[in-house]
């Protein structure tokens, strides 16, 4: 977290929440940026994105004031505080464990790179894939290289697209590197230490929560 984050007033604690909303903001003022806008105020975020003047000003206390009265948000300047907010001024370095269809559409993902998140390897143990690349041209090692690779390279996040099987015992094995956040694709319920953030995004929940949209016609607020 930026020094920026840290020193927030009355050092609260931020919810996972405000912080999905400053990347939807920091998507938002990208948009307007390319193009060519100079200025926006939090109602022409909510007129123009379908989002909320109100909670946008609360959002933005959290860590400073950035609108000046009669103007607004400059775009480009409120951009460079949600980037460095979120953490995003800098490299972000990024291992992927699991070399199969889904790990490697991720490391061939543009937008990563785009942001700020450089995939420095994939992970496997499938001989036939350990030496070879992915079309971008990211590099499979194999798995026993993790320890090496992580402090080498100083990676910060790995991303976890294993066998269900095999999950628990990848993760384990990251978090014995030091590394503290972890996004996970593989299904199941996974154990980390109070120090580490775990973020898993399970595709078969999401498709069954579209089928009960599909099946009941309706969703809750």
């Amino acid at each position: 977290m930026s020094d920026l984050a840290r020193d927030r007033p009355g050092g609260d604690q931020v919810s996972e929440l405000t912080t999905a909303r400053l990347s939807v903001y920091l998507r938002c003022l990208e948009a307007l940026d390319a193009a060519g806008v100079k200025t926006v105020s939090s109602q022409g975020l909510e007129a123009q994105f379908q989002l909320n003047a109100a909670q946008i000003r609360k959002d933005l206390a959290h860590f400073g004031e950035f609108g000046i009265r009669g103007v607004g948000y400059y775009v480009k300047d409120l951009k460079r505080h949600l980037r460095q907010i979120l953490g995003l001024d800098r490299s972000i370095k990024v291992v992927i464990i699991g070399a199969g269809n889904l790990g490697l559409a991720l490391a061939d993902y543009p937008g990563f790179r785009v942001d700020g998140f450089d995939v420095v390897s994939l992970l496997d143990t499938a001989r036939e894939k350990v030496g070879q690349y992915s079309r971008s041209g990211v590099p499979i090692r194999h798995v026993r290289d993790l320890a090496r690779l992580v402090e080498r390279e100083k990676i910060d996040i790995a991303v976890i697209s294993v066998p269900a099987e095999a999950a628990q015992g990848t993760v384990d094995d990251v978090v014995a590197t030091g590394i503290r956040a972890i996004l996970n694709f593989s299904p199941g319920n996974l154990r980390v230490p109070s120090h580490v953030k775990l973020k898993s995004m399970d595709l078969t929940v999401t498709f069954e929560s579209l089928s009960f949209f599909l099946a009941h016609g309706h969703v809750a607020p």
